[in-house]
């Protein structure tokens, strides 16, 4: 009778009966991957990956997420299927060779490879390929609206050019801006000349700044071009202090590709439910999000989070 039971995990050992599936779902438990960079990883052919992935996305151990021409699989976080991963963590460092780890640093450390070098190459041009997206909608307005006064320390966390530093300095006593190009931190260190602001070159994933360190953080525009948005959003958390508020001002879903070409983008945007997601695993409290149509058919959303202090605390309300 268990076997005909819809509660059994018969389908999921099942499926994990198997090596190449037991490596995938190692590899997915750490990272969200594309298939072009899954079998990148296993050194596959992508016929026989996707044969594999179809098992696992079937038994509801994996899930694929699709972004227009794009697909990425990653291992589910929610229902039985997550709580029956988290009971084997403990075996899956077992689950395959050490040189599929390798290959996924390999993999990630070329995406943000590639990330610089877009922006180094369009560094003097990004403030006109920006105006075009945006139009009349002024990223600095909506920081300003939400920024209170006598800040101590701001970040703007992926400053780019530095169009927002001294939008941040007019109310914080130091302002740090951190970018991964060398390009454009040359461009905001030439905007911010005279003004409390210091520059620093690092990932947003990690970033070289002390816990607690500001007060006020933005990432503006800057997460649909990351590799791991929530690891960039746990490390916001790590450097803002307890009291503190960050800012998110990113595109909500859309299935412009051209996107990806023109602007770099990794993402092609993100719905209110996964920034919450993000944001609640990264110790963060949805305070405010609002939505802001721009051009291209394109909608920007404003979110405004504060550290978690209690599990029940805040309610989240629109603007």
């Amino acid at each position: 009778m268990l076997i005909n039971n819809d509660a059994t995990p018969l389908p999921w050992f099942k499926a994990l009966a198997d090596e190449t599936r037991l490596r995938l779902v190692r590899v997915l438990s750490r990272h969200e991957l594309s298939v072009g960079e899954i079998t990148s990883v296993l050194g596959m052919g992508q016929s026989r990956v996707s044969r594999h992935l179809a098992i696992l996305v079937g038994c509801g151990l994996l899930v694929s997420r699709r972004e227009g021409a794009w697909t990425f699989y990653s291992a589910t976080t929610t229902g039985r299927e997550a709580a029956f991963l988290g009971c084997l963590t403990p075996f899956l460092d077992a689950a395959g060779p050490d040189s599929d780890l390798t290959a996924v640093d390999a993999v990630l450390r070329e995406r943000r490879l590639e990330t610089r070098r877009f922006f180094n190459d369009i560094a003097s041009d990004w403030a006109t390929l920006r105006r075009e997206v945006l139009g009349e909608v002024d990223p600095a307005a909506l920081v300003r609206e939400v920024m209170p006064a006598g800040v101590g320390a701001a970040a703007d966390l992926g400053c780019g050019p530095g169009d927002l530093l001294p939008v941040l300095a007019e109310r914080a006593t130091t302002v740090i801006g951190v970018d991964s190009s060398p390009s454009m931190l040359a461009l905001a260190e030439r905007r911010s000349l005279g003004l409390p602001v210091s520059v620093r070159m690092g990932e947003l994933e990690h970033l070289p700044m002390a816990d607690g360190e500001a007060d006020f953080a933005v990432i503006c525009l800057t997460l649909h071009h990351l590799p791991d948005p929530a690891a960039a959003l746990t490390e916001a958390r790590r450097v803002l202090s307890p009291t503190g508020r960050l800012v998110v001002i990113d595109f909500t879903p859309h299935e412009d590709e051209a996107m990806r070409r023109r602007f770099g983008d990794r993402w092609l945007g993100f719905s209110r439910e996964k920034l919450v997601e993000w944001l609640d695993r990264a110790g963060f409290t949805l305070d405010i999000w609002s939505t802001h149509p721009v051009n291209k058919g394109l909608v920007a959303a404003r979110a405004v989070a504060v550290p978690r202090q209690h599990p029940s605390q805040g309610d989240t309300h629109e603007r």
